[in-house]
C-alpha cells in the first residue's frame, strides 16, 4: 500500500527541526534525505529511521519495531518511540541519531571509493612503469662492464630514428620526391 501525501507531510511536520529533510518517492514509499544521504523511510503511513551500530541499541532500548521487508529479514530501519510522533521536539533526538548513521554510512562510503581509487591509480601507475622498463630494456643492450648510463643501441635503425646519426640519408635513385614527381 502506496503512502498518503497527508502523512507524507506529517512527518515532514514532526522532522521539521532538522534542517534541509528531503522526501522522495521511491518503490512504492518515500525516502528521506539529508544532505543526499537517506536517513529514514516512510511505508505504509509508518515513519522508520536508519540505525547502525552506534544507534541501533537506543532503539531495542526503547522498544523499537524493525522495519521488516517482504524479502529481507533483517534491516537496519527501526521505528521511532510512539511518544516521538506527537511534536518534533520529542522527534529531534531520534531523527539526530538516524541522520549521525546516515552521514557515518555515506562517508564510510566515500572512504572506501577513494582508497579503491588510489589502489587502481597505483596499480595502473606500476603497469605503465613495467611497460616503459620492458620498452627500455628491448630498445637498448647494456655492455659487460658498462652502467646503463652507457648503454649502446640495439641497431643502428634505433640511432637513426633518435636523430643521433651523423651521416643524413640519401635517396635512392630513382626515389619519387615528395609530391609524386620523380626527383631529377
Amino acid at each position: 500500500m502506496a503512502n498518503t501525501s497527508t502523512f507524507v507531510e506529517h512527518a515532514l511536520d514532526l522532522l521539521s527541526l532538522v534542517p534541509g529533510v528531503d522526501a522522495r518517492r521511491m518503490f512504492g514509499g518515500h525516502g528521506l534525505y539529508h544532505r543526499g544521504a537517506m536517513f529514514g523511510l516512510i511505508d505504509d503511513d509508518e515513519l522508520f529511521f536508519k540505525t547502525d551500530g552506534e544507534t541501533r541499541p537506543r532503539f531495542l532500548e526503547a522498544g523499537c519495531r524493525m522495519w521488516v521487508y517482504a524479502a529481507m529479514q533483517e534491516t537496519s530501519y527501526y521505528r521511532p518511540p510512539d511518544d516521538a510522533h506527537e511534536a518534533p521536539e520529542s522527534m529531534l533526538p531520534w531523527a539526530r541519531l538516524a541522520v549521525d548513521a546516515a552521514l557515518r554510512k555515506q562517508a564510510a562510503k566515500a572512504a572506501e571509493a577513494a582508497a579503491k581509487a588510489a589502489r587502481r591509480a597505483a596499480r595502473e601507475a606500476a603497469q605503465a612503469g613495467a611497460k616503459r622498463s620492458r620498452r627500455g630494456a628491448a630498445a637498448t643492450t647494456a655492455r659487460p662492464g658498462k652502467s646503463k648510463s652507457h648503454a649502446k643501441p640495439a641497431s643502428p635503425a634505433a640511432e637513426v630514428r633518435r636523430g643521433r646519426t651523423a651521416t643524413p640519408r640519401r635517396k635512392k635513385p630513382g626515389a619519387r620526391a615528395r609530391g609524386g614527381r620523380k626527383a631529377r
